[in-house]
């Protein structure tokens, strides 16, 4: 039998917040392009060849866009295909490491303060919040 209280919804955890989805960070892009040259939907939209609810979409990353849309979209805004997806990929990239210290008795890098394991997912009990992909059964 159901042992939850009524009522309330059991969480299922679907990706870490931490690692974003590949679309979300292309649509920010298309979209800090497109207000940065003070253009609108519509205007990059008809110059793509693609609907205005459609792109709006994609730069809200709610649509997986094909290579197509994706470079028509690119070269509206003056970018070609390889610049969005490398502005993109830049979004990905880890901040640069902190400077390494060394122990003053020896020569090698002292150990940084235990770091939670990136292998384990998150609990729906943690304290912190979660800001991930969550479904709710």
């Amino acid at each position: 039998m159901n042992n939850q209280a009524p009522n309330t919804a059991r969480v299922i955890l679907l990706r870490p917040a931490a690692e974003p989805l590949w679309r979300d960070l292309v649509g920010e892009v298309l979209r800090r392009e497109r207000q940065a040259q003070g253009r609108t939907l519509k205007d990059v939209s008809d110059a793509a060849r693609v609907s205005v609810p459609y792109l709006s979409e994609v730069e809200r990353g709610r649509k997986e866009a094909s290579s197509e849309v994706l470079a028509a979209a690119a070269h509206a805004l003056g970018l070609g295909l390889g610049d969005l997806l490398a502005r993109a990929q830049r979004e990905l990239a880890p901040p640069a490491a902190a400077p390494v210290r060394l122990d003053s008795h020896r020569s090698r890098p002292a150990r940084p303060a235990a770091a939670p394991s990136r292998r384990s997912a998150p609990s729906a009990t943690s304290a912190a919040p979660y800001r991930g992909l969550a479904l709710a059964a």
